[in-house]
């Protein structure tokens, strides 16, 4: 495994960012370290977690990090591997299966305290939960068996026929250096495909399946660019890829709002308008699809999801 070495951080700037920072906690992380979706009845899920363990390290924040760790440890990181049960509900596990989003960016937060702010040596956790994404959430892509696709569970259908895929899991920065940091070039190989893989507007929904025959609508899943694919551009942008195809794409149906600042937050598989919204987290994420500097995060009363994404998108731009 590769040494995590430290690195100079650089500050984030502006104070603004910083309250944003402050409002989010007090708006949704609980004294013991549980991140709360309160869209989703106050449950906190793996991706949750992960998302409040990257906003810490990448605002200094040691004290809420350690909270947020210790409390994902405690209770979702009790799986006899190395992930994440998904989510935690009326004070016990709700779901034992596993995220694969929310276990790549955890790794990814603790890769980046250890590597570029110092706090601790994670390097084992970051080296088992990256081993057990590339072991058992890594299956062969149908149409070209040597490519490996990201599946969004252990446990979510693969066969030799079809895959099921959740594009918006695609993070290739944060997979890209998780697999150089731990000797894992399977990982680094599947994020050069997940690219790939998004230059098919067919990839642009929130869920799809990988079949012998192509790219189609998953079963059993809403056929939409949604709730899910909305961190696509965002994760894209993340990782430097502001000319991939699938940006355009992106700005494309996030601009067919009929209201004036807003968002289309879901359109259907023609481009039909279903939901949009005119919360600052959501327009943040559509300023990013069109190559402009994201609006400020905004209040927290816009709710848990958008008001995360505001920051991500914030956080993305800087790094960027």
């Amino acid at each position: 495994m590769t040494p995590l070495r430290a690195r100079a951080e650089t500050a984030f700037p502006a104070a603004r960012a910083q309250s944003g920072w402050e409002a989010w906690k007090a708006a949704f992380l609980a004294p013991e370290g549980r991140v709360i979706d309160g869209g989703q009845d106050r449950i906190s899920h793996s991706e949750g977690q992960a998302y409040g363990l990257l906003l810490a390290q990448a605002h200094g924040d040691r004290e809420a990090f350690e909270r947020i760790e210790g409390w994902t440890r405690a209770t979702l990181a009790s799986r006899q591997d190395a992930l994440m049960a998904w989510k935690w509900q009326d004070g016990q596990v709700g779901d034992w299966r596993n995220a694969t989003d929310g276990d790549l960016l955890r790794a990814w937060a603790l890769l980046r305290a250890a590597r570029d702010s110092g706090w601790g040596d994670y390097g084992a956790t970051v080296a088992a939960i990256t081993h057990d994404i590339v072991t058992i959430c890594l299956a062969p892509d149908p149409r070209r068996p040597e490519e490996p696709l990201l599946k969004p569970a252990d446990q979510s259908l693969a066969t030799p026929e079809a895959v099921l895929v959740n594009p918006s899991y695609y993070l290739p920065r944060a997979m890209i250096e998780l697999g150089e940091a731990t000797g894992q070039p399977a990982l680094v190989r599947a994020a050069a495909h997940g690219e790939r893989l998004l230059t098919d507007p067919a990839a642009l929904r929130d869920w799809i399946t990988v079949s012998t025959e192509g790219i189609r609508p998953a079963e059993g899943f809403d056929d939409r660019f949604g709730w899910d694919a909305l961190r696509i551009p965002l994760y894209l942008a993340w990782s430097g890829r502001n000319d991939h195809p699938a940006m355009a794409l992106s700005r494309d149906r996030l601009a067919r709002a009929t209201a004036p600042g807003h968002v289309a937050v879901v359109t259907g598989p023609r481009g039909g308008l279903r939901h949009q919204s005119n919360a600052p987290g959501f327009r943040a994420i559509a300023d990013i699809a069109a190559g402009r500097s994201p609006v400020p995060p905004g209040e927290t009363s816009q709710g848990y999801y958008p008001s995360t994404l505001g920051l991500l998108a914030e956080l993305s731009q800087k790094e960027n």
